[in-house]
């Protein structure tokens, strides 16, 4: 009864004569997107082995091929940072409430997310042997609260850095895990706890902050599209969608597969507001006493969540090439283990060859999985290229290169091959980024009324360009009619006068609509 699979049919004959059982190829187990993108999207998650939900609710486990991935965004964005003249230090997980409360503005606009600490030590339960309990006596002075982001803390501290105009401007960047209690999470989009980095300035003027705030947002838009290969529009929230305790948040927003938004970056104006909150002053080049201007700019692992909706398809991941793990996979086909010495050793050339090119390989030598499973696995978690050889291909001194992105496959020689993979990896990214682009093109809608921007959310989805008079007012009766937020005001619009797609209101210019994550 069991079935089998013609490995010719994967590798242009190479060992035409010999069959293996056929494999369960893991991706058609996954929900297609069109049926239902959510459930897609969670079992592509765990089955490419990215991550999975933890024992502790709401909080994920990323497992090491998702953190590889992760680990490339970091080197790049770090990269950037340190070009742009940031160091980057560490400051405390735990924050004393009084610290937190210091900013009334962003303690209120995190108080609901927050976890607490109230007590310092465990105990016997006298009423259950074997169990535990919080020790009563062992209650804090003070409660702390688990950072849900770190302003209160690091300004804290920087009020013992700061003196003169000649400490300033102060450029710091923190890798670090938070915590926000959210209720309904999702892996990598949202959970209880998330890494992310969070950048925090002080500078002399408020220019210079606007600036910092401005080119950071900016940095955040040139890793998307040059390493997510992930479009991005840059542009403003609404005051009602500030970061809380910001006097102006800038931001990226990407579009998705399903039509949704979603916001992967952010960049904070702070103002002078943590400085008069934590009394961080300077003595400016006049000898007169001024508070530093501030700014606060993140991402977190929620881009690998877009990462993941920009790009894959129904067979699973797929990678821009600039973020894989490993842009090129060898896989061997050999039926014994002379063929596989030979195969292996031809595979160690043509690594070493592209590891010249600083180009990422990994040879597949395991002999607990049979080839198909392999194809499967690589194909499932978005390779960008996979080479196969058999002892044929040894012998014509060719290979089998197969691209994750087209599904295409082509016989390439092997004194081409290493010129080949490199221009073929640069295709792919820009082929990603286009592709991305070309959709987000063809899913941002202009509209003049709110019949036209109801039809357009329901039917079409993506992001809606319409006119809005700027009240908060008109910007929530939208949202709680409709569910679609104002993502942001595009910085590159142009002024355009109009009426106001939902009150009639005389409008400035357009704005950008959408159904967002």
């Amino acid at each position: 009864s069991q079935k089998y699979l013609v490995l010719s049919k994967l590798t242009y004959n190479a060992l035409s004569s010999i069959v293996v059982p056929n494999y369960k190829i893991m991706s058609k187990n996954l929900t297609s997107r069109s049926e239902d993108y959510s459930k897609w999207y969670n079992e592509l998650v765990v089955k490419a082995d990215l991550a999975e939900n933890s024992a502790v609710r709401g909080c994920m486990v990323i497992k090491p091929y998702g953190y590889a991935i992760w680990e490339k965004m970091q080197a790049e964005l770090d990269r950037m940072f340190k070009e742009t003249g940031h160091q980057n230090a560490y400051f405390p997980l735990f924050v004393p409430k009084s610290l937190f409360e210091a900013e009334e503005k962003n303690a209120e606009g995190f108080a609901k997310e927050c976890a607490v600490v109230t007590h310092y030590r465990l105990q016997n339960d006298p009423d259950n042997p074997g169990k535990l309990r919080v020790d009563p006596n062992a209650k804090l002075e003070e409660e702390l609260v688990v950072r849900p982001t770190s302003e209160a803390i690091i300004w804290n501290t920087f009020k013992g850095w700061v003196q003169s105009y000649r400490d300033l401007p102060l450029l710091i960047n923190q890798w670090a895990n938070v915590v926000r209690w959210e209720m309904r999470t999702r892996l990598f989009l949202r959970t209880a706890e998330f890494l992310w980095q969070e950048g925090h300035t002080a500078h002399a003027t408020k220019s210079e902050a606007v600036a910092e705030a401005k080119q950071m947002n900016k940095i955040y838009a040139s890793f998307a599209e040059n390493f997510m290969a992930m479009p991005v529009i840059q542009g403003l929230k609404t005051e009602s969608e500030r970061f809380a305790g910001a006097e102006d948040t800038y931001c990226i927003e990407a579009l998705m597969q399903d039509g949704k938004a979603l916001q992967a970056g952010t960049s904070h104006f702070l103002g002078q507001n943590f400085a008069k909150a934590f009394d961080v002053k300077f003595a400016n080049n006049e000898g007169k006493q001024d508070y530093v201007w501030a700014t606060s700019w993140g991402v977190s692992t929620r881009l690998m969540g877009a990462l993941i909706m920009t790009h894959s398809d129904d067979k699973g991941l797929v990678l821009p090439p600039n973020l894989a793990p490993y842009q090129v996979v060898i896989v061997p086909i050999y039926k014994n283990d002379e063929q596989f010495a030979e195969i292996s050793k031809q595979a160690e050339t043509i690594m070493q060859s592209l590891r010249s090119q600083d180009i990422t390989v990994k040879f597949d030598n395991r002999t607990t999985q049979r080839p198909g499973h392999k194809f499967a696995q690589h194909e499932l978690q978005g390779v960008p290229l996979r080479i196969a050889i058999g002892p044929k291909d040894l012998e014509s001194g060719t290979v089998e290169l197969a691209r994750r992105d087209i599904l295409t496959k082509e016989l390439v020689t092997l004194n081409s091959l290493t010129t080949t993979v490199k221009g073929l990896l640069e295709e792919i990214q820009n082929s990603l980024f286009q592709n991305a682009l070309d959709f987000r093109a063809d899913h941002i809608t202009k509209v003049e009324t709110f019949e036209e921007f109801k039809t357009v959310l329901e039917e079409k989805a993506g992001f809606i360009s319409a006119h809005w008079d700027g009240s908060a007012e008109t910007e929530d009766k939208i949202k709680e009619i409709t569910k679609a937020s104002i993502r942001c005001i595009p910085i590159d619009s142009k002024l355009e006068s109009g009426l106001c797609v939902f009150s009639g209101k005389p409008s400035k210019q357009r704005v950008i609509f959408a159904k967002a994550y």
